[in-house]
Protein backbone atom coordinates (compact mmCIF):
# COMPACT_ATOMS: atom_id res chain seq x y z
CA UNK A 1 0.00 0.00 0.00
CA UNK A 2 1.64 3.47 -0.96
CA UNK A 3 -0.03 7.03 0.14
CA UNK A 4 1.82 10.02 -0.16
CA UNK A 5 5.66 9.62 0.54
CA UNK A 6 5.21 6.35 2.70
CA UNK A 7 5.57 2.67 1.12
CA UNK A 8 3.87 0.29 3.90
CA UNK A 9 3.70 -3.36 2.74
CA UNK A 10 1.37 -4.69 5.33
CA UNK A 11 1.74 -8.07 7.32
CA UNK A 12 1.40 -11.23 5.92
CA UNK A 13 -0.06 -12.76 8.52
CA UNK A 14 -3.03 -10.72 8.55
CA UNK A 15 -6.15 -11.45 10.32
CA UNK A 16 -7.95 -13.93 8.66
CA UNK A 17 -11.43 -12.56 10.53
CA UNK A 18 -13.20 -10.17 8.75
CA UNK A 19 -15.16 -9.62 11.91
CA UNK A 20 -12.26 -8.35 13.63
CA UNK A 21 -11.59 -5.78 10.48
CA UNK A 22 -15.29 -4.70 11.04
CA UNK A 23 -14.95 -4.42 14.38
CA UNK A 24 -11.62 -2.11 14.30
CA UNK A 25 -13.62 -0.19 10.97
CA UNK A 26 -16.14 0.24 13.62
CA UNK A 27 -13.89 1.57 16.58
CA UNK A 28 -11.81 3.81 14.11
CA UNK A 29 -15.28 5.85 12.99
CA UNK A 30 -15.99 5.71 16.79
CA UNK A 31 -12.40 7.30 17.49
CA UNK A 32 -12.85 9.95 14.60
CA UNK A 33 -16.56 11.10 15.72
CA UNK A 34 -15.15 11.59 19.37
CA UNK A 35 -14.16 15.07 21.00
CA UNK A 36 -10.57 14.25 21.27
CA UNK A 37 -7.82 16.53 21.50
CA UNK A 38 -5.24 14.24 20.58
CA UNK A 39 -6.81 14.24 16.88
CA UNK A 40 -7.35 18.04 17.19
CA UNK A 41 -3.77 19.02 17.38
CA UNK A 42 -3.10 16.65 14.36
CA UNK A 43 -5.05 18.67 12.14
CA UNK A 44 -4.45 22.21 10.25
CA UNK A 45 -6.95 24.27 12.22
CA UNK A 46 -5.19 23.82 15.29
CA UNK A 47 -4.85 26.67 17.78
CA UNK A 48 -1.49 26.56 18.86
CA UNK A 49 -1.28 28.41 22.57
CA UNK A 50 1.76 30.62 20.93
CA UNK A 51 1.57 33.01 18.83
CA UNK A 52 3.99 33.82 15.48
CA UNK A 53 5.24 37.12 17.38
CA UNK A 54 6.76 34.61 20.10
CA UNK A 55 8.67 32.62 17.37
CA UNK A 56 9.93 35.62 15.27
CA UNK A 57 11.07 37.31 18.65
CA UNK A 58 13.09 33.84 18.94
CA UNK A 59 14.65 33.56 15.46
CA UNK A 60 17.94 35.45 16.56
CA UNK A 61 18.42 32.26 18.79
CA UNK A 62 21.29 29.84 16.96
CA UNK A 63 21.93 27.37 19.69
CA UNK A 64 18.61 26.03 22.01
CA UNK A 65 18.61 23.25 24.83
CA UNK A 66 15.64 21.35 25.54
CA UNK A 67 14.66 20.29 28.60
CA UNK A 68 12.05 17.31 29.42
CA UNK A 69 11.36 13.82 30.00
CA UNK A 70 9.30 11.37 27.98
CA UNK A 71 6.89 12.64 25.86
CA UNK A 72 7.88 16.26 26.58
CA UNK A 73 10.93 15.66 24.25
CA UNK A 74 10.92 12.82 22.48
CA UNK A 75 9.09 13.94 19.73
CA UNK A 76 11.16 17.62 19.46
CA UNK A 77 13.93 15.47 19.19
CA UNK A 78 12.48 13.10 16.54
CA UNK A 79 12.01 15.99 14.37
CA UNK A 80 15.62 17.63 15.22
CA UNK A 81 17.19 14.04 13.98
CA UNK A 82 15.31 12.87 11.05
CA UNK A 83 15.45 16.42 9.15
CA UNK A 84 17.77 17.89 10.73
CA UNK A 85 19.35 20.32 7.77
CA UNK A 86 21.85 22.16 10.41
CA UNK A 87 19.06 25.25 10.38
CA UNK A 88 20.35 25.35 14.45
CA UNK A 89 21.72 23.48 17.28
CA UNK A 90 19.60 21.69 19.61
CA UNK A 91 20.59 20.28 22.75
CA UNK A 92 18.24 18.03 24.12
CA UNK A 93 18.74 17.20 28.03
CA UNK A 94 16.55 13.95 29.21
CA UNK A 95 17.87 12.16 31.52
CA UNK A 96 19.95 12.32 35.11
CA UNK A 97 23.82 12.69 33.81
CA UNK A 98 26.69 13.82 35.56
CA UNK A 99 28.55 14.65 32.47
CA UNK A 100 25.45 17.13 31.20
CA UNK A 101 26.73 19.36 27.90
CA UNK A 102 28.16 22.91 28.84
CA UNK A 103 25.69 25.01 27.82
CA UNK A 104 26.90 28.83 26.43
CA UNK A 105 25.68 31.50 29.06
CA UNK A 106 22.87 34.29 28.07
CA UNK A 107 23.46 33.57 24.49
CA UNK A 108 20.81 30.06 24.24
CA UNK A 109 17.29 29.76 24.52
CA UNK A 110 15.86 27.19 26.90
CA UNK A 111 12.92 25.44 26.41
CA UNK A 112 11.64 23.47 29.74
CA UNK A 113 9.11 21.47 29.05
CA UNK A 114 6.53 18.85 31.59
CA UNK A 115 2.44 18.81 31.25
CA UNK A 116 2.80 18.40 35.19
CA UNK A 117 5.23 20.91 35.63
CA UNK A 118 5.99 18.37 38.71
CA UNK A 119 9.03 16.23 36.42
CA UNK A 120 11.27 15.51 38.82
CA UNK A 121 14.54 15.00 36.17
CA UNK A 122 13.09 18.02 34.09
CA UNK A 123 13.12 20.29 37.58
CA UNK A 124 16.91 19.08 38.39
CA UNK A 125 18.45 19.75 35.12
CA UNK A 126 17.51 23.11 35.00
CA UNK A 127 18.69 24.06 38.17
CA UNK A 128 21.78 22.15 37.72
CA UNK A 129 22.55 23.62 33.72
CA UNK A 130 20.21 26.91 34.21
CA UNK A 131 21.83 30.27 33.09
CA UNK A 132 20.61 33.39 32.90
CA UNK A 133 19.49 32.71 29.40
CA UNK A 134 16.25 33.32 27.82
CA UNK A 135 13.68 30.79 29.45
CA UNK A 136 10.10 29.37 27.83
CA UNK A 137 8.36 27.01 30.21
CA UNK A 138 6.43 24.46 28.58
CA UNK A 139 3.11 23.30 31.03
CA UNK A 140 0.11 23.19 32.43
CA UNK A 141 -1.81 26.12 33.11
CA UNK A 142 -2.01 24.47 36.85
CA UNK A 143 -0.20 25.45 40.39
CA UNK A 144 3.37 23.26 39.88
CA UNK A 145 6.33 23.69 40.21
CA UNK A 146 7.40 24.91 37.07
CA UNK A 147 4.70 27.55 36.76
CA UNK A 148 5.72 28.52 40.16
CA UNK A 149 9.29 29.04 38.75
CA UNK A 150 8.50 30.72 35.64
CA UNK A 151 6.76 33.42 37.73
CA UNK A 152 9.22 33.70 39.81
CA UNK A 153 11.85 34.31 37.13
CA UNK A 154 9.82 36.61 35.12
CA UNK A 155 9.84 34.52 32.10
CA UNK A 156 7.20 33.60 29.88
CA UNK A 157 4.79 29.90 29.81
CA UNK A 158 3.17 28.32 27.21
CA UNK A 159 0.56 26.66 28.38
CA UNK A 160 0.96 22.63 27.31
CA UNK A 161 -2.93 21.04 26.19
CA UNK A 162 -4.24 19.49 29.34
CA UNK A 163 -6.27 17.06 27.56
CA UNK A 164 -3.48 15.60 25.80
CA UNK A 165 -0.41 13.30 27.41
CA UNK A 166 2.62 13.93 27.19
CA UNK A 167 3.26 11.06 24.50
CA UNK A 168 1.02 11.98 22.80
CA UNK A 169 1.71 15.87 21.87
CA UNK A 170 4.68 15.88 19.04
CA UNK A 171 1.98 17.56 16.93
CA UNK A 172 0.60 20.13 19.70
CA UNK A 173 2.60 23.11 21.21
CA UNK A 174 5.23 20.75 22.77
CA UNK A 175 6.32 19.51 19.57
CA UNK A 176 5.79 22.17 17.08
CA UNK A 177 7.07 25.06 19.21
CA UNK A 178 10.61 23.51 18.93
CA UNK A 179 9.78 22.97 15.18
CA UNK A 180 9.13 26.49 14.39
CA UNK A 181 12.69 27.53 15.76
CA UNK A 182 14.08 24.85 13.82
CA UNK A 183 12.51 26.53 10.78
CA UNK A 184 9.67 23.85 10.07
CA UNK A 185 5.31 24.62 9.49
CA UNK A 186 3.71 22.90 11.95
CA UNK A 187 0.99 22.80 8.71
CA UNK A 188 3.01 20.41 6.52
CA UNK A 189 3.00 17.76 9.76
CA UNK A 190 -0.49 18.26 10.73
CA UNK A 191 -1.59 15.68 8.26
CA UNK A 192 -5.42 14.15 9.92
CA UNK A 193 -7.57 15.53 7.39
CA UNK A 194 -5.79 14.36 4.73
CA UNK A 195 -4.94 10.66 5.51
CA UNK A 196 -7.93 9.81 6.89
CA UNK A 197 -10.05 10.49 3.93
CA UNK A 198 -7.84 8.35 1.49
CA UNK A 199 -9.24 4.79 1.47
CA UNK A 200 -5.40 3.35 0.92
CA UNK A 201 -4.63 5.14 4.42
CA UNK A 202 -7.75 3.50 6.81
CA UNK A 203 -7.57 0.10 5.07
CA UNK A 204 -3.64 0.09 5.92
CA UNK A 205 -4.33 1.28 9.39
CA UNK A 206 -7.05 -1.28 9.82
CA UNK A 207 -5.05 -4.27 9.04
CA UNK A 208 -2.55 -2.85 10.49
CA UNK A 209 -3.79 -3.01 14.01
CA UNK A 210 -6.33 -6.69 13.40
CA UNK A 211 -3.07 -7.92 12.45
CA UNK A 212 -0.69 -6.79 15.70
CA UNK A 213 -4.22 -7.64 17.65
CA UNK A 214 -4.54 -11.46 15.84
CA UNK A 215 -0.33 -11.53 16.91
CA UNK A 216 -1.01 -10.74 20.39
CA UNK A 217 -3.93 -12.86 20.57
CA UNK A 218 -0.89 -15.79 19.88
CA UNK A 219 1.11 -14.31 22.64
CA UNK A 220 3.42 -12.55 20.14
CA UNK A 221 3.83 -9.79 21.56
CA UNK A 222 7.42 -8.73 21.10
CA UNK A 223 7.13 -5.69 18.25
CA UNK A 224 10.96 -5.30 17.01
CA UNK A 225 12.06 -2.41 14.59
CA UNK A 226 14.48 -3.04 12.45
CA UNK A 227 15.29 0.59 11.69
CA UNK A 228 18.01 0.76 8.94
CA UNK A 229 18.06 4.87 9.10
CA UNK A 230 20.42 5.86 11.71
CA UNK A 231 19.13 9.42 11.96
CA UNK A 232 15.64 7.82 12.71
CA UNK A 233 16.45 6.29 16.32
CA UNK A 234 14.54 9.04 18.04
CA UNK A 235 11.38 8.78 16.17
CA UNK A 236 11.60 5.18 17.44
CA UNK A 237 11.99 6.24 21.19
CA UNK A 238 9.16 7.99 20.66
CA UNK A 239 7.25 5.27 19.18
CA UNK A 240 8.80 2.52 21.92
CA UNK A 241 7.33 5.00 24.66
CA UNK A 242 3.80 5.73 22.69
CA UNK A 243 3.28 2.03 22.65
CA UNK A 244 4.81 0.39 25.73
CA UNK A 245 3.02 2.97 27.89
CA UNK A 246 -0.15 3.41 26.21
CA UNK A 247 -0.82 -0.30 25.97
CA UNK A 248 1.22 -2.21 28.24
CA UNK A 249 -1.42 -3.03 30.98
CA UNK A 250 -3.73 -5.42 32.23
CA UNK A 251 -0.96 -7.98 31.85
CA UNK A 252 -1.41 -6.92 28.06
CA UNK A 253 0.12 -4.78 25.25
CA UNK A 254 2.98 -4.85 23.32
CA UNK A 255 6.92 -4.47 24.11
CA UNK A 256 8.39 -2.43 21.68
CA UNK A 257 12.65 -3.32 21.16
CA UNK A 258 14.60 -0.65 18.31
CA UNK A 259 17.00 -3.10 16.76
CA UNK A 260 20.05 -1.11 15.02
CA UNK A 261 20.37 -2.26 11.15
CA UNK A 262 22.53 -3.13 9.71
CA UNK A 263 24.60 -3.38 12.67
CA UNK A 264 22.53 -5.97 14.43
CA UNK A 265 22.51 -8.04 11.51
CA UNK A 266 25.96 -9.69 12.89
CA UNK A 267 24.42 -9.95 16.28
CA UNK A 268 20.37 -10.03 17.05
CA UNK A 269 19.68 -12.14 13.55
CA UNK A 270 20.25 -15.16 13.79
CA UNK A 271 18.23 -15.36 17.14
CA UNK A 272 15.40 -13.15 15.04
CA UNK A 273 15.49 -15.58 12.26
CA UNK A 274 15.90 -18.91 14.17
CA UNK A 275 14.96 -18.47 18.10
CA UNK A 276 11.66 -17.82 20.03
CA UNK A 277 8.68 -17.46 17.89
CA UNK A 278 7.42 -14.30 20.01
CA UNK A 279 8.30 -11.27 17.87
CA UNK A 280 6.98 -9.97 15.33
CA UNK A 281 9.12 -7.13 12.65
CA UNK A 282 8.79 -3.70 11.84
CA UNK A 283 11.20 -3.41 8.83
CA UNK A 284 12.13 1.13 8.04
CA UNK A 285 14.06 2.22 5.87
CA UNK A 286 14.67 5.85 4.12
CA UNK A 287 15.40 6.39 1.05
CA UNK A 288 18.42 8.99 1.44
CA UNK A 289 19.58 11.03 -1.91
CA UNK A 290 22.80 12.62 -0.09
CA UNK A 291 24.15 9.05 0.70
CA UNK A 292 27.78 9.06 0.70
CA UNK A 293 29.81 7.47 -2.69
CA UNK A 294 31.53 4.13 -2.59
CA UNK A 295 34.53 4.96 -4.23
CA UNK A 296 35.20 2.85 -7.20
CA UNK A 297 39.17 3.68 -7.45
CA UNK A 298 39.97 1.44 -4.32
CA UNK A 299 38.07 -1.53 -4.50
CA UNK A 300 39.60 -4.93 -5.18
CA UNK A 301 38.05 -6.66 -8.96
CA UNK A 302 36.08 -9.10 -6.55
CA UNK A 303 33.65 -6.25 -5.31
CA UNK A 304 33.26 -4.75 -8.61
CA UNK A 305 29.45 -5.40 -7.51
CA UNK A 306 30.02 -2.07 -5.35
CA UNK A 307 30.58 0.04 -7.93
CA UNK A 308 29.24 3.01 -8.55
CA UNK A 309 26.92 2.33 -5.40
CA UNK A 310 25.93 4.55 -2.04
CA UNK A 311 25.59 3.49 1.45
CA UNK A 312 22.59 3.72 0.75
CA UNK A 313 22.12 1.40 -2.04
CA UNK A 314 23.92 -1.29 0.39
CA UNK A 315 21.53 -0.42 3.45
CA UNK A 316 18.89 -0.92 1.08
CA UNK A 317 19.70 -4.30 -0.43
CA UNK A 318 20.14 -5.59 3.01
CA UNK A 319 16.47 -4.47 3.67
CA UNK A 320 15.34 -6.60 0.75
CA UNK A 321 17.43 -9.44 1.63
CA UNK A 322 16.03 -9.49 5.14
CA UNK A 323 12.05 -8.89 3.60
CA UNK A 324 12.79 -11.72 1.25
CA UNK A 325 14.29 -14.39 4.25
CA UNK A 326 11.08 -12.88 6.71
CA UNK A 327 9.02 -13.85 3.91
CA UNK A 328 10.44 -17.57 3.12
CA UNK A 329 10.60 -18.11 6.63
CA UNK A 330 6.98 -17.02 7.95
CA UNK A 331 8.22 -14.55 10.07
CA UNK A 332 5.20 -11.61 10.74
CA UNK A 333 6.59 -8.51 9.14
CA UNK A 334 5.59 -5.52 7.86
CA UNK A 335 7.67 -2.84 6.22
CA UNK A 336 7.88 0.76 5.40
CA UNK A 337 9.57 2.63 3.09
CA UNK A 338 9.87 6.55 3.26
CA UNK A 339 10.45 8.25 -0.30
CA UNK A 340 11.22 11.97 0.83
CA UNK A 341 12.36 12.80 3.85
CA UNK A 342 11.10 16.02 5.23
CA UNK A 343 7.84 16.98 7.15
CA UNK A 344 5.09 15.52 5.26
CA UNK A 345 6.21 12.26 5.65
CA UNK A 346 7.34 12.55 9.18
CA UNK A 347 3.82 14.13 9.98
CA UNK A 348 2.23 10.62 8.41
CA UNK A 349 4.23 8.50 10.18
CA UNK A 350 3.47 10.14 13.29
CA UNK A 351 -0.28 10.22 13.10
CA UNK A 352 -0.34 6.81 11.63
CA UNK A 353 1.13 5.40 14.77
CA UNK A 354 -0.81 7.80 17.18
CA UNK A 355 -4.05 6.22 15.44
CA UNK A 356 -2.77 2.91 15.50
CA UNK A 357 -1.68 2.70 19.22
CA UNK A 358 -5.32 4.29 20.30
CA UNK A 359 -7.49 1.90 18.18
CA UNK A 360 -5.12 -1.15 19.82
CA UNK A 361 -5.76 0.07 23.44
CA UNK A 362 -9.50 0.54 22.50
CA UNK A 363 -9.54 -3.21 20.60
CA UNK A 364 -7.55 -4.42 23.69
CA UNK A 365 -9.69 -2.72 25.90
CA UNK A 366 -7.12 -0.69 28.03
CA UNK A 367 -7.09 2.87 28.17
CA UNK A 368 -4.62 4.06 25.92
CA UNK A 369 -4.40 7.45 27.87
CA UNK A 370 -3.18 6.53 31.26
CA UNK A 371 0.23 5.37 32.73
CA UNK A 372 -0.80 3.96 36.53
CA UNK A 373 2.42 2.28 37.15
CA UNK A 374 4.70 5.56 35.73
CA UNK A 375 3.13 7.16 38.51
CA UNK A 376 3.63 4.53 41.39
CA UNK A 377 7.38 5.09 40.45
CA UNK A 378 7.19 8.63 41.03
CA UNK A 379 5.42 8.14 44.38
CA UNK A 380 7.89 5.65 45.59
CA UNK A 381 10.74 8.03 44.67
CA UNK A 382 9.45 11.02 46.78
CA UNK A 383 9.43 8.87 49.37
CA UNK A 384 12.91 7.58 49.17
CA UNK A 385 14.23 11.25 48.84
CA UNK A 386 11.80 12.08 52.07
CA UNK A 387 14.53 10.21 53.98
CA UNK A 388 17.20 11.36 55.92
CA UNK A 389 19.63 8.78 54.50
CA UNK A 390 18.99 6.43 51.39
CA UNK A 391 20.87 2.79 51.38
Amino acid sequence: MTFKLIKIRNFLSKSKSPKVKKSISLLFKKLIKSENEILSSMQKNYKDSYNKTTISNLKKFKNINIFGMGGSILGSKAIYNFLNFKKINVNFIDNLLDNLPKLKKKKDLNIIISKSGNTLETILNFNILSYKNKNIFITENKKNYLLKLANKLKDKVIYHNENIGGRYSVLSEVGMFPAELMGYKPKKFRKFNELINKHEFTTTLIENVASILNLTKKRITNSIILNYDNRSDALFRWYQQLTAESLGKKNKGILPVISTMPKDNHSLMQHYIEGVKNNFYTLFFVKDKNSKKIKNNTLLNSHDFLKNKTLNDVAFSKFLATQKVFKERNIPFRSIIIEDRNEESLGQLFVFFILETILLGMAMKVNPYDQPAVELIKIETKKYLNKKLIT
